[in-house]
């Protein structure tokens, strides 16, 4: 079988540094937010051109932990889009305030910055754009609307490690961001982690505390916080990663291009849109068409892995039958849910595997 993503060859390319940075952490003695996550804090930090980091748990607790530092909470609203996985909405939500959804734009699949203030009211107090499959928002337009209606930006930016908007990585355009270090991000762990980027010390100090149940000073608490502190190991193992992730982000791009130079002789399947101001790291790549069961049913019967991202939008999801959304509100999410599918995307998809799969996808489509 051909992985979707394939773990195994990635993380056996550095079993040995990983292993020996596993021992070390085991040898110190020191578990958690020790000295590894003091230096991952810092090189991401310095990577992405913000002033501080802050480790946590995972990327859902990113999204939590920025929305409660900045005190949103019942009553409140956070725009963010309905085509993206079920954290981005469910942290708005775990921190008591409503989800507000915008329909996406039709090539990059991340929200439509022309429909946002048609949706801000009084009640909003923040924007979540989600850069998705590894390619920014546009966040220039995003920030301009902000600033006009005096908004928070918090970057969901957990599948874009490495991704730059006008040269910019991504990460230090909003006021906040937050990254997932899932083990199949393109910047992931061996488990669970995340990490949150900042320029305003404030925000900073106040995600620390909250981090560690509230409390600055051990046994001496002066808010309610929660448990989200990263692991040495996983920092650890992270460091070992971060130092490869812009070569195996360059291989990513190698074989997007090998996808597009192949399957652009078709126009059966739609192909992703890189927008001119945005390098595009590819965490997934996914590709479009109106007979998305026949390809999918295909790629299983010869061995492929693909999948499916996202089958369901978030507005229609059960948990949400609450808010005032129908199917129809936002027509570009609801055709992407079905006719969007990811094909294999690794830096370790050997050429002849990616042959393998193109000439599969090329034969069905001559017939």
């Amino acid at each position: 079988m051909i992985q979707l993503i394939d773990l195994k060859k990635q993380f056996f390319s550095v079993k040995t540094e990983i292993l020996q940075e596993i021992e070390n952490v085991l040898e110190s003695g020191q578990y958690v937010l020790g000295p590894k996550v003091d230096e991952l804090e810092k090189k991401i930090s310095n990577k992405l051109g913000t002033l501080d980091a802050i480790a946590v748990g995972n990327g859902t607790d990113a999204l939590v932990l920025t929305l409660d530092a900045y005190g949103i909470s019942a009553g409140d609203e956070v725009i963010t889009s309905p085509f993206t996985f079920f954290a981005s909405a469910e942290a708005i939500s775990r921190v008591g305030a409503t989800p507000v959804f915008v329909d996406v734009d039709p090539e990059s699949y991340n929200i439509d910055p022309l429909k946002i203030e048609e949706k801000i009211t009084s009640a909003t107090k923040a924007i979540i754009p989600v850069h998705l499959f590894g390619q920014s928002a546009d966040m220039d337009e995003i920030m301009k609307i902000a600033k006009k209606h005096n908004l928070i930006v918090i970057e969901d930016a957990c599948q874009a490690f490495g991704a730059t908007y006008k040269g910019t990585p991504v990460g230090s355009l909003g006021d906040a961001a937050c990254f997932s270090f899932f083990p199949t991000k393109n910047l992931g762990t061996l488990g669970d982690g995340g990490i949150i980027t900042t320029s305003d010390l404030g925000l900073a100090k106040q995600i620390r505390k909250l981090r560690t149940h509230g409390t600055t000073r051990k046994y001496f608490h002066d808010s309610i916080g929660y448990n989200s502190r990263l692991d040495e190991i996983h920092a650890a193992i992270l460091l070992v990663i971060l130092n490869k992730i812009d070569l195996w982000n360059s291989k990513r791009k190698d074989v997007a291009k090998r996808y597009y130079e192949k399957l652009s002789q078709t126009n059966t399947l739609k192909l992703p849109i890189v927008k001119t101001d945005c390098s595009h790291i590819y965490h997934l790549f996914c590709v479009g068409s109106e007979n998305r069961e026949k390809f999918l049913k295909l790629l299983q019967a010869n061995n492929i892995q693909s999948g499916i991202y996202y089958p369901l939008c978030l507005h229609l999801q059960d948990v949400y039958s609450h808010l005032p959304y129908k199917y129809g509100d936002f027509p570009v999410a609801e055709s992407l849910s079905k006719t969007l599918f990811a094909l294999p995307m690794s830096p370790f998809l050997s050429e002849e595997d990616q042959n393998y799969v193109i000439d599969v996808l090329l034969n069905e489509v001559k017939g």
